[in-house]
C-alpha cells in the first residue's frame, strides 16, 4: 500500500483552504522574520522551535487584529443586540491551525513555513492546548463561539482566565496520577491584556439598611483584569470577542496587616485574592461545594455584569435616547445565556445591581432581569446540580442572600395563588430547600429568573419537562424549549480531517462548511464505487496516521486493518466504561476459548479523566489499563485484540483519534447523557456509532435511520420500569455463563494477581448498587457487536453505511444550534454580512 500523505504534503495540494498566493507568502515570510527579530529578540542561528511556533502565531494574530478591531467599531456604529454567553467552561484547545482556517490563510501559511524549510505540522503541535474546560459543557461553549462569529452576531464569550487548566494525566503502574496544567509557563500569544477595564468585584462584609436603600458595606475587594481573545469566523472578517478575568489583589489588600508591621504578610496574603483564578475546579457532572468554588461563579458574574452595563451606557440606548429610560431598553440590547448553574448569581446580582444602584423598583428591575436571561440545562444527575449552603452565602454574599430570599418570597406567593393549600408543592418549587444544611437550590433560581429554559437534546429536554422542572413547566410551559447541541464543522471536520473534507467538496463544492445539511448531497454517490472507495482510503490513511502516532507515543504496534473501537468521554459510571471492558474480557475469553477460529481483528481504545476525587472512576481507569496489561501480552491473542488506554485526553488528540475511528462507543445508560457531542464528531469523521438510545443518539438514529447506526439496550421506558420493579443484578450474573465468567475474573485477580483485592469496590458495586444497570445491556451489547463484526468484513457495505451517517449528521453542526438560540431565545437573525477586512475601503457609520 502507498505511504499516506503527511496533512502538509496533502495541504499544500489544492483544497478547501484555497489556493496560496504569492503575495500572501513572502507576506508570511516577511512577518515571520520580522516577529522573530522584534517580538522574540532571536535569530535563526539561536531560534528554537518554540520561538518558531511564537513568531508564526504573532504572523497570523497580525491578520485578526484588523479585523478585531473593525468588528467592535461595526458593532458599535450599529449597535445590534449583544449576546453574552456566560461560562465557567471554555475548553478551547489550540488556536493556530483554527486560526489560519477561518482567515482562509492555511495554504499560504503553510507555504511559506515550507520556504523557510520548517515544517507547519511540527510548529502546531508546540502550541499547548488551552485547557479551560473538563467536557462536553466546555467545548461545547468553544464550538458555540466559533459559530456566534461565523453567523456574524454580536456576541461575547465571558469566563475565567484560569492559570491552571483541566489537569494532565499521566498514567503510573495503571492508576491515573494528576500533574498541573501550566498552560501559560510560556506566555499565550492570543490573549491581549486590559487593565484600562479592571473591575472590583466585592466579597464578605454586611448590609446595612438606609432611607436610601440597602447598602453593602465593610467589603473585601478583588480586582478582575480582562484577558480579550479574538474569536475569528469563517471567512466573513467578523471577529469576535472571548474575555476571561484573571483576579488580582488591589494594592492596598490587607493593608491593616501593613499598618501593624507586617509588611511581608500583608504582601504574602495577596495570593488568597489571587487565587481565586489559579484552577479549574476538575469536576464534570459533579457539585463540590467549596467556598472558593462559589467565589469563583461570582467573580466572573459581578466582572461581567459591570462589563455588561458600561457598554450598554455608551450605546445609543443607555444614556442617549431621550425617548426610553436608560434601562427600558436593556432587555431589548442584551441577552445573557446561562450556560448551566455556575453562573446562575447573574440573576441576583443583575437584581442588586438595578435595585440597589440604579435605584429602580423591585418589580420593573425583574421584568428587565428575567427578560434579560436564559438558562441551558445541562444534565439531570441529582448530584451534578448545584445546592449552596445558605450559611456560606450569608458569611460571602449577604446581599445576594437577602435577594434570593426576596425572589423566592415573591414566587411562593405566586404558587400560593395558583395552587392554594398544596404545601408540598411550596416545598418542592422552593429556590430554599430546608433541612441540615438549608441550602438554596440553583437550578431553580435559574428557571424562575428566566425567560427560557432549554435542554440540549430532544430526549433531555423532555425528561427535564417531565421530571427535573415538572412543577415549573405545568406552570409555564412556554418557557421550556429544546436546542439540540452542535460542532463546529470547521474545527471537527476541516481542521482534524482535511482528506475528508476535500473529499467531500470534490463532490458536492465548499458551501457545505457553513450550511452542514448540504451533505445530504452526498446520498446521490451511494452507487458510486469510486466514491465509496475513496472514502474507505482516506479513513485507512487517517488509521495509518494514528497508528504511527501510537507506536511512537505508546511504543505499542498495533494491526491498522483492525476495527479502530474508541469510547473517549470523561471517565464517570454513568457513561459505562464498564461495559465497554466486560465486552474486552468476553472477546478475550472467546480468543482463549477457541483460538484457532476466525475473529474480526479489534483495536480498542478507550480515553478520558476522572476527577481526582472520583474512587470509582479511578478504578476503572485501573481495570481498562489492567485488563490490558493481560491482553496485550497474550501470544494467543497476537494481533486480534489490542487493549489501548489513552493518556491524557484532551482537545488535540482529540482531533488525530476522532479522524481514525470505525466505531464509536456511546453506551450511557437510557436517561443519563444529556447529550453528548463527541458522538457528532465521530459521525461526520466517518465513524459508525454503537450506542443506546440515549442523549443525541436518538436524534442521530432519526436523522440517519436507526438501521444506520448500532442501536441497543433499554429504552428511557425500560429503564423506568425496572426502577419501579426493582434491578436485580444477581439475575443477569446468575443467567449469562460469559458474564459470570467475565465478572469471576475480575473478583479473583485474574487481572490482578498481586492484589487479588483491588477491585472488590468495583464488583459489589456492579453486584449490589449499580445505578446504571451495566448488566441489564450486556446481553444485547454484546450480540450488537456480533453485527459490528458481520459488517466490518464487508468492506464496501460498512463504507456505504459511513457515508450514510456524514450525509445525515447536517443537524449537529453548532450553526444550527446557534440559529435556534438566536431567533428563539435571544430574539436576533443571524447574519451573512461581511465586514470588510483592513485593506478593504472602510463602511460608513449610516450604511
Amino acid at each position: 500500500m502507498a505511504k499516506p500523505l503527511s496533512d502538509q504534503e496533502k495541504r499544500r495540494q489544492i483544497s478547501v483552504r484555497g489556493i496560496a498566493g504569492l503575495g500572501d507568502v513572502a507576506e508570511i515570510k516577511t512577518n515571520f522574520n520580522r516577529h522573530l527579530h522584534f517580538t522574540l529578540v532571536k535569530d535563526r542561528n539561536v531560534a528554537t522551535p518554540r520561538d518558531y511556533f511564537f513568531a508564526l502565531a504573532h504572523t497570523v494574530r497580525d491578520h485578526l487584529v484588523g479585523r478585531w478591531i473593525r468588528t467592535q467599531q461595526y458593532y458599535y456604529e450599529k449597535d445590534p443586540k449583544r449576546i453574552h454567553y456566560l461560562s465557567l467552561e471554555f475548553y478551547m484547545g489550540r488556536t493556530l491551525q483554527n486560526t489560519m482556517i477561518n482567515l482562509g490563510l492555511q495554504n499560504a501559511c503553510d507555504e511559506a513555513i515550507y520556504q523557510l524549510g520548517l515544517d507547519l505540522e511540527e510548529l502546531e503541535e508546540i502550541e499547548e492546548d488551552a485547557g479551560l474546560g473538563n467536557g462536553g459543557l466546555g467545548r461545547l461553549a468553544a464550538c458555540f463561539l466559533d459559530s456566534m462569529a461565523t453567523l456574524g452576531l454580536a456576541a461575547y464569550g465571558y469566563g475565567i482566565r484560569y492559570e491552571f487548566g483541566i489537569f494532565n494525566q499521566k498514567i503510573t503502574n495503571g492508576w491515573q496520577v494528576e500533574e498541573a496544567d501550566d498552560w501559560l509557563r510560556y506566555g499565550n500569544p492570543w490573549e491581549k491584556a486590559r487593565p484600562e477595564y479592571m473591575l472590583p468585584v466585592h466579597f464578605y462584609g454586611r448590609v446595612e439598611h438606609t432611607p436610601e436603600g440597602a447598602k453593602w458595606v465593610g467589603t473585601q475587594v478583588v480586582l478582575a483584569m480582562p484577558y480579550d481573545t479574538p474569536v475569528p469566523g469563517y471567512k466573513n472578517n467578523t471577529v469576535n470577542t472571548m474575555r476571561l478575568w484573571s483576579a488580582k489583589a488591589p494594592n492596598d489588600f490587607n493593608l491593616s496587616d501593613f499598618n501593624v508591621g507586617d509588611y511581608i504578610q500583608s504582601v504574602l496574603d495577596r495570593n488568597l485574592a489571587e487565587n481565586i483564578s489559579r484552577v479549574l475546579y476538575p469536576n464534570d457532572n459533579f457539585f463540590e461545594g467549596k467556598e472558593l468554588r462559589l467565589k469563583q461563579e461570582y467573580f466572573v458574574v459581578a466582572a461581567t455584569l459591570q462589563d455588561i452595563i458600561r457598554r450598554f451606557k455608551s450605546s445609543k440606548f443607555g444614556c442617549r435616547d431621550p425617548v426610553r429610560t436608560s434601562f427600558e431598553a436593556f432587555p431589548d440590547k442584551v441577552a445573557i445565556q446561562l450556560n448551566d448553574t455556575h453562573p446562575a448569581l447573574a440573576i441576583p446580582e443583575l437584581m442588586r445591581i438595578l435595585v440597589d444602584i440604579e435605584k429602580l423598583d423591585w418589580d420593573k428591575a425583574w421584568e428587565i432581569t428575567t427578560k434579560t436571561c436564559a438558562y441551558t440545562n445541562h444534565t439531570v444527575l441529582p448530584e451534578a446540580l448545584e445546592r449552596w449552603p445558605v450559611s456560606m452565602f450569608e458569611m460571602l454574599l449577604p446581599r445576594h442572600l437577602q435577594i434570593i430570599y426576596e425572589i423566592n418570597h415573591h414566587h411562593l406567593e405566586r404558587i400560593k395563588e395558583l395552587f392554594p393549600g398544596d404545601m408540598d408543592r411550596l416545598r418542592r418549587m422552593s429556590l430554599i430547600e430546608e433541612g441540615d444544611p438549608k441550602r438554596i437550590n440553583m437550578a431553580h433560581l435559574c428557571v424562575v429568573g428566566s425567560h427560557a429554559v432549554n435542554g440540549v437534546a430532544q430526549i433531555h429536554s423532555d425528561i427535564v419537562k417531565s421530571t427535573v422542572f415538572k412543577d415549573f413547566c405545568d406552570i409555564e410551559p412556554a418557557k421550556f424549549q429544546n436546542k439540540t447541541n452542535g460542532i463546529t464543522p470547521r474545527r471537527w471536520l476541516l481542521l482534524c480531517n482535511p482528506g475528508l473534507a476535500d473529499l467531500i467538496a470534490e463532490k458536492i463544492g465548499e458551501d457545505f462548511m457553513t450550511d452542514m445539511f448540504q451533505l445530504r448531497k452526498l446520498l446521490d454517490y451511494l452507487g458510486d464505487d469510486a466514491f465509496i472507495r475513496d472514502v474507505a482510503n482516506v479513513k485507512q490513511e487517517n488509521k495509518q496516521k494514528f497508528a504511527s502516532y501510537l507506536e511512537k507515543e505508546y511504543h505499542v504496534k498495533i494491526n491498522s486493518e483492525s476495527i479502530f473501537d474508541i469510547q473517549v468521554k470523561r471517565i464517570h459510571e454513568y457513561k459505562r466504561q464498564i461495559l465497554n471492558c466486560l465486552h474486552i474480557i468476553t472477546f478475550y475469553n472467546r480468543i482463549k476459548r477457541d483460538p484457532n477460529q476466525f475473529f474480526v481483528p479489534r483495536t480498542i481504545m478507550i480515553g478520558g479523566k476522572a476527577a481526582p476525587g472520583y474512587h470509582m472512576a479511578k478504578l476503572i481507569i485501573k481495570l481498562i489499563t489492567a485488563v490490558g496489561q493481560v491482553v496485550n501480552n497474550d501470544p494467543v491473542v497476537g494481533d486480534r485484540l489490542k487493549v489501548i488506554f489513552l493518556e491524557n485526553y484532551r482537545v488535540s488528540l482529540a482531533e488525530k483519534v476522532i479522524p481514525a475511528a470505525d466505531l464509536s462507543e456511546q453506551i450511557s445508560t437510557a436517561g443519563t447523557e444529556a447529550s453528548g457531542t463527541g458522538n457528532m464528531k465521530f459521525m461526520l469523521n466517518g465513524a459508525l456509532t454503537i450506542g443506546t438510545m440515549d442523549g443525541a443518539n436518538v436524534e442521530m438514529a432519526e436523522e440517519a435511520g436507526e438501521d444506520n447506526l448500532f442501536i441497543f439496550g433499554m429504552r428511557v421506558e425500560d429503564v423506568e420500569a425496572m426502577d419501579k420493579k426493582g434491578y436485580n443484578a444477581k439475575e443477569y450474573y446468575d443467567r449469562l455463563p460469559e458474564l459470570r465468567q467475565v465478572m469471576d475474573q475480575i473478583s479473583n485477580g485474574f487481572f490482578s494477581p498481586k492484589d487479588p483485592d483491588m477491585f472488590k469496590d468495583m464488583v459489589n458495586m456492579l453486584m449490589n448498587h449499580d445505578r446504571f444497570k451495566v448488566f441489564a445491556d450486556y446481553e444485547a451489547y454484546i450480540a450488537c457487536q456480533d453485527k459490528v463484526n458481520e459488517l466490518y468484513r464487508n468492506p464496501k457495505e460498512w463504507t456505504k453505511m459511513v457515508i450514510k451517517n456524514i450525509a445525515a449528521s447536517g443537524k449537529f453542526s453548532s450553526d444550527r444550534t446557534i440559529s435556534e438560540y438566536a431567533r428563539e431565545i435571544w430574539g436576533v437573525e443571524p447574519t451573512d454580512v461581511k465586514i470588510p477586512s483592513p485593506n478593504e475601503p472602510r463602511y460608513s457609520a449610516d450604511e
